[in-house]
């Protein structure tokens, strides 16, 4: 076991999603998770039916407690839920400025539900985002912190730029929301702009990709991978977790983080 990952996200009840997803994600690939709950959810593969926050205060002694016994290599953010969760947690994380942060800026559930109160998006990209060596928004996200629509595949690149523009080191920008047979994520990462590309898989069973990404690139650099090659095992882990997804629930269903 090598890589130590302290997740701060909501839990999903239905586990396919959330510090569910996080912890099989980190897991699975070797390294040790600990968790901070921000959020509690009732929810399952077709929707989120209720949010129950944790105060912010209570957020706080998580992952303070955690860091000063057992420390982390990599810290991953996910639904943060309001403006006084996510300063707790820009607080707390002062105290570990060399700890890589992968901040997965998670504002919405895959059926509609808010995840992130409207009001934390300008602290997120004051206090959090800047902290932050990578940012992983899907393009719903991104167009929210830009305050601007992103005009397809060929806006894509310009717009992970402005992105990394809000002080990330750098920017894994999520193409799942464009239509067509290819999935694109570009990639910005100081001068350097990269993409990775893969064939959309037919299936309606993608419930907790994003966190997944985000969570095993975070395990990555925990385990002292350079950013591109984390990002390439992220993608080819969500990939194998995608096709063996076991059918599970009604709606959008889980992966198998095991395949």
């Amino acid at each position: 076991m090598k890589g130590r990952v302290l997740i701060v996200a909501g839990s999903d009840s239905s586990g396919g999603a959330g510090v569910q997803a996080d912890i099989k994600t980190v897991t699975v690939l070797g390294g040790y998770a600990a968790a901070a709950i921000t959020a509690l959810t009732v929810q399952n593969t077709t929707g989120v039916f209720g949010v129950f926050p944790i105060p912010s205060d209570f957020v706080r002694r998580q992952i303070d407690v955690v860091l000063a016994d057992i420390g982390a290599d990599c810290i991953k953010t996910g639904m943060l839920h309001d403006a006084g969760i996510v300063t707790a947690v820009a607080e707390s994380l002062a105290a570990v400025p060399d700890v890589p942060l992968v901040v997965d800026p998670v504002m919405q559930s895959t059926s509609g539900t808010a995840l992130l109160d409207p009001s934390a998006i300008e602290v997120l990209k004051r206090r959090l985002i800047p902290r932050a060596r990578v940012l992983t928004p899907n393009l719903p996200e991104a167009e929210a912190l830009l305050g601007r629509p992103i005009a397809g595949a060929g806006d894509m690149p310009a717009a992970a730029r402005a992105l990394r523009a809000l002080g990330a080191r750098a920017v894994v920008l999520k193409g799942g929301h464009l239509a067509g047979g290819q999935l694109r994520d570009v990639v910005v990462d100081g001068d350097e702009t990269y993409a990775f590309e893969s064939a959309r898989i037919d299936t309606r069973h993608t419930h907790g990709t994003g966190c997944s990404l985000a969570s095993a690139i975070a395990t990555g650099l925990a385990q002292g991978l350079e950013l591109r090659p984390a990002i390439a095992r992220a993608h080819d882990f969500v990939q194998r977790a995608i096709l063996a997804a076991p059918g599970y629930g009604k709606g959008r269903g889980p992966l198998n983080h095991a395949p």
